[in-house]
């Protein structure tokens, strides 16, 4: 009987240590919410999600030993989703603003981003001081759409799922002009024929991460593998890989 007990424990204490060795080998998953609809910082080539916040957090997640998973949402769930604990957290070329650090908190900025204000050729806007009583075209959420509705008021405003959506109600005449991101702004202009970036910025704004309230803890995580990848050049890197300083 004692030699039965004895083979017993013996057969719990090896299941035990299997069991632990084989959590050991399991990383945490570092959820990341996203709008892949914003190159160069996020979007989809080969079915991958792709760009320069995928690059970074993908360098803070190795650091920190940790499995990444980016999940693409509308822009504007992703605050909500990270506010929920749907999400850990949100990397979308997200501003930084009074409004947004009502809700969430923010990393170190990683990037500088500017809001551009792209037009048809032969436009009679030219400089930011003529969207007054003009159109303006915004996707749903972004800082384009937060400044401008603050500047000029809701009934100027028309909103849109995405930048590419708002681009083409340009094309159609249904708005004035639209305002983005000047990275984006970029490359649909580069992909539609007759439109131009005016060359006034409407704003400049830093870029960082966004996390729940309460996780404090994830937040000083990420924001310390951040700081030393900015340290290091890694975020530079990233960045002039997809934006080549001019």
């Amino acid at each position: 009987m004692k030699k039965f007990l004895k083979i017993t424990a013996i057969v719990m204490v090896i299941a035990m240590l299997a069991a632990f060795a084989s959590c050991g080998g399991e990383k945490e998953k570092l959820v990341m919410a996203t709008n892949a609809e914003f190159p160069p910082y996020e979007y989809v080539e080969d079915g991958k999600i792709v760009g320069i916040d995928a690059e970074i957090a993908a360098l803070i997640a190795e650091k920190l030993d940790m499995e990444l998973e980016i999940v693409d949402v509308a822009f504007d769930s992703i605050i909500p989703g990270v506010q929920s604990g749907k999400y850990d957290m949100g990397m979308a070329g997200l501003t930084v603003d009074e409004k947004r650090l009502e809700k969430v908190n923010f990393s170190t900025s990683y990037a500088t981003g500017i809001q551009a204000i792209i037009v048809k050729e032969g436009s009679d806007i030219k400089t930011v001081d003529d969207l007054a009583g003009k159109k303006i075209g915004v996707q749903t959420s972004t800082t384009g759409d937060i400044y401008a509705t603050d500047d000029y008021g809701e009934e100027a405003i028309t909103r849109y799922d995405n930048g590419a959506v708002a681009v083409q109600a340009l094309i159609a005449d249904k708005v004035d002009c639209v305002i983005i991101d000047n990275e984006p702004a970029k490359s649909y202009v580069k992909a539609n024929e007759g439109l131009k970036v005016l060359d006034t910025e409407y704003t400049v704004e830093d870029y960082a991460i966004c996390f729940a309230k309460e996780d404090t803890e994830l937040k000083d995580k990420v924001d310390g593998a951040l700081k030393e990848l900015i340290a290091d050049g890694s975020v530079k890197e990233v960045i002039e890989k997809y934006i080549p300083a001019e």
